[in-house]
């Protein structure tokens, strides 16, 4: 019994680590296309949620968390870039930072400000969707300094 329980918590998490790194890079779509946030889930959702595409199969995600988390990012930008901003070293602000980083950084934000999720799990799910991205490891480093910084700021109570 508990080896199903088990099962099925390990498939739901792997549908929300799923639904965090689409939601990055959707939101770096939207950043890089001009698309408006409706546009990208709605592609995002019909191509990418467990889709096949040239007999790769694309992981199944939690849809509730996927579209939370970009409507966050988007409806609460100036907060978390804000926030961002503050946990960066002062001559380097979030529009100096890679696309791609900013995308993270939304993110993450959306979720550390929006959602019930502890923060220590918010960093260490986005720390590991910045290593999809950037496997040798510096940018990871990176990411959890900033998200550990800006989850202290938004939620103290947590540490």
């Amino acid at each position: 019994m508990s080896d199903s329980r088990d099962a099925k918590r390990a498939k739901s998490q792997q549908k929300k680590s799923t639904a965090r790194l689409f939601a990055v890079q959707a939101l770096f779509q939207m950043e890089a296309s001009d698309a408006p946030l409706e546009d990208v889930q709605a592609e995002f959702e019909e191509h990418r949620f467990g889709a096949e595409i040239d007999g790769d199969v694309y992981a199944e995600g939690n849809l509730e968390l996927f579209r939370g988390l970009t409507f966050a990012a988007v409806k609460n930008q100036a907060d978390i870039d804000q926030l961002t901003d503050r946990a960066l070293v002062a001559k380097w602000p979030i529009d100096r930072i890679d696309p791609t980083l900013r995308a993270v950084f939304r993110a993450a934000g959306a979720e550390i400000l929006t959602l019930k999720t502890p923060p220590k799990v918010v960093i260490s799910e986005f720390v590991d969707v910045t290593k999809a991205f950037f496997p040798e490891g510096k940018e990871a480093k990176f990411v959890n300094a900033v998200l550990d910084h800006m989850a202290r700021e938004a939620k103290p109570e947590a540490f």
